[in-house]
């Protein structure tokens, strides 16, 4: 290992003496993500002594802040009445994703030995489909009657406050569950103490279905600025809350898959980068890299077909790299700017027509500067004639790589694909055939070349 941190340090100094007491001591002052990724360092064994050493509530922490690869690799480790004990000190969505991810047999015999209670409300999240709402929603959440006071309502929330994940919001529901609203832990402290929930309660709420795409929750969260987003479900009972800290993790995932596949590779999940094997990276890469040289094939059939345009100009051949890498690099951007834009839900398909009149102006403008710039090189190199061929390439293969790049997310999401499928390298493969052929083309119109065989 190339670095470790001194946390790290600090506890494998301690690990090698087997000292658990002094371990328990070093750690309990310590946040329980600071010691996660201190513990990801460590041989699955060796952190798996850890957590064990570590008191019951601190230790089930410090797993659920470790990743899905190294919470698959130490739980075998441990027995499973200390699994059962660190999960039955997990928050409820923590819990039901560790618990989803064992082996059907043992996360049997690890269920049994839970409480009744937490064996029912784990088995409810998890029937949940993944990627939804439900299986992203946590059952700890704080609810109250409209009929109570606002003191009531304070001591209640101070009674229920060290079982809950969040009481700054508590959910106002009635005799079915049925969410009638919601009120903040500062409207509480507000409130006249003798005032009911039903008086100032907010009834507009931005709610979810069980059944929505955790992606969706998770932009509502962030759109509205929420701490946490209640869910519902077919009889618009309230079922369960999903927290933003929870969302940030959907974000981040979706932002990685989104990261792979513009760059022309597939998500590694459930896998890290860190502990991918050369076959697994292999295979998640090669296959867009052979689309993209056969694509690419294109690219050298139309070099051929110009070869008596190449044979009477070679100069040409000087400008090739430069054009057809310009129109690639604007249709990237472009690209990115619309992927970014359709994931966040800052344009929506309809508004496809009037953002390619918009990127026409802006590409015509962009390739207008890069020509006259590009046209210097020209004069000098190959002559006027050969400075106005490129310039006016130049104009093209930026316009039309600019509107490849745009349209292509926007076609991806028509046909109900992810829109980063679309990805910089594809773009630009697609780019570069174009400008092959814009280019021969402007050179053997406009020098009056013989045209290609």
């Amino acid at each position: 290992m190339l670095f470790t941190s001194p946390l790290h340090e600090e506890i494998r100094a301690l690990l090698l003496r087997r000292d658990a007491q002094a371990l328990r001591a070093f750690c309990a002052p310590l946040h329980e993500a600071d010691l996660a990724a201190a513990l990801a360092e460590f041989e699955p064994a060796d952190a798996a002594w850890v957590l064990t050493a570590l008191d019951s509530d601190q230790g089930a922490w410090v797993l659920s802040h470790l990743g899905p690869d190294d919470q698959a690799d130490i739980a075998p480790l441990l027995a499973d009445e200390q699994l059962a004990r660190m999960i039955s000190h997990m928050d409820a969505d923590d819990r039901v994703d560790l618990v989803r991810h064992l082996p059907a047999e043992r996360s049997d015999r690890v269920l049994h030995l839970l409480a009744q209670a937490e064996r029912e409300d784990i088995r409810k999240l998890g029937s949940y489909g993944e990627g939804t709402a439900g299986a992203l929603m946590t059952s700890e959440y704080a609810t109250l009657s409209p009929s109570l006071t606002a003191r009531e309502a304070l001591e209640k929330l101070r009674l229920e406050a060290p079982d809950k994940e969040t009481i700054y919001y508590a959910y106002v529901i009635d005799g079915q569950r049925r969410l009638l609203g919601l009120v903040s832990l500062k409207d509480l402290i507000l409130a006249r103490p003798e005032s009911r929930v039903a008086e100032f309660m907010h009834r507009e709420l931005i709610t979810a279905r069980v059944d929505d795409p955790q992606e969706e929750v998770a932009r509502k969260l962030a759109k509205y600025d929420l701490i946490a987003l209640p869910v519902t479900n077919g009889n618009e009972a309230l079922v369960g809350i999903v927290t933003f800290d929870d969302a940030q993790d959907v974000t981040e995932a979706e932002a990685t898959t989104d990261f792979h596949r513009m760059g022309g590779s597939v998500s590694l999940e459930p896998t890290s980068l860190r502990d991918a094997s050369i076959g697994l990276l292999v295979r998640k890469r090669l296959p867009w890299l052979l689309v993209l040289v056969v694509m690419n094939v294109f690219s050298g059939a139309g070099i051929a077909y110009f070869e008596d345009t190449i044979a009477a100009a070679v100069a040409l051949v000087f400008f090739l790299p430069l054009l057809i890498d310009s129109g690639g690099n604007a249709g990237s951007q472009s690209a990115t700017l619309m992927v970014r834009a359709l994931a966040v839900g800052d344009v929506r398909l309809r508004d496809w027509l009037q953002l390619l009149g918009r990127e026409v102006f802006v590409a015509l403008v962009i390739g207008l500067c890069m020509g006259l710039a590009v046209s210097c090189i020209g004069l000098f190199r190959g002559g006027p004639d050969i400075a106005v061929v490129v310039a006016l390439t130049m104009v093209v293969v930026v316009l039309v790589g600019s509107l490849i790049g745009m349209s292509l997310p926007f076609l991806m999401t028509r046909l109900r694909l992810d829109p980063a499928t679309s990805s910089a390298p594809l773009v630009t493969s697609l780019a570069d055939i174009s400008g092959v052929l814009i280019y021969f083309s402007i050179a053997t119109w406009y020098l009056g070349l013989p045209h290609g065989s």
